[in-house]
């Protein structure tokens, strides 16, 4: 009977240390898999050329952060976050995933910091318009 009862307790006492793991699997995982689908979609940067118009620019990176008049020409700087097409942002999302399974969540304390590491790059380009609003000049601010 003693012998019963103490492999009850056994058992409860690594059911709720199982119960614990799963618990904390749950709430760690999931950071990086979260950061790496979220992360900032890649523009068309080929756009960024003579003969494009203004409103293609602004549909392709949003409104400009600065829009001014010089000596008669419209003068714009355009300021984006270059991120990831759909399906690398995917494959990184899938990789994390599998990777937080195979390691039991452990795989966050690399994959959270390595996707706040690649979170894309900072783009500024100053563009320049004709009369017309169509691009005359552009200058890479930061690439």
């Amino acid at each position: 009977m003693i012998l019963l009862v103490i492999n009850e307790l056994v058992l409860k006492r690594r059911l709720l240390l199982a119960m614990q793991w799963l618990i904390w699997i749950v709430t760690i995982s999931g950071c990086s898999v979260f950061m790496a689908a979220k992360q900032p979609e890649k523009k068309d940067i080929d756009l960024l050329k003579e003969g494009v118009t203004r409103t293609q620019l602004i549909s392709e990176f949003g409104a400009p952060v600065i829009s001014e008049y010089k000596d008669g020409k419209r003068i714009e700087i355009f300021k984006f976050v270059q991120g990831y097409s759909t399906g690398t942002k995917a494959g990184r999302a899938f990789l994390h995933g599998a990777a937080n399974v195979a390691t039991l969540g452990l795989w966050e304390l690399v994959g959270t910091p390595t996707e706040i590491t690649f979170s894309g790059d900072d783009m500024a380009f100053h563009v320049q318009y004709d009369e017309n609003d169509v691009v005359d000049e552009v200058l890479i601010i930061k690439k």
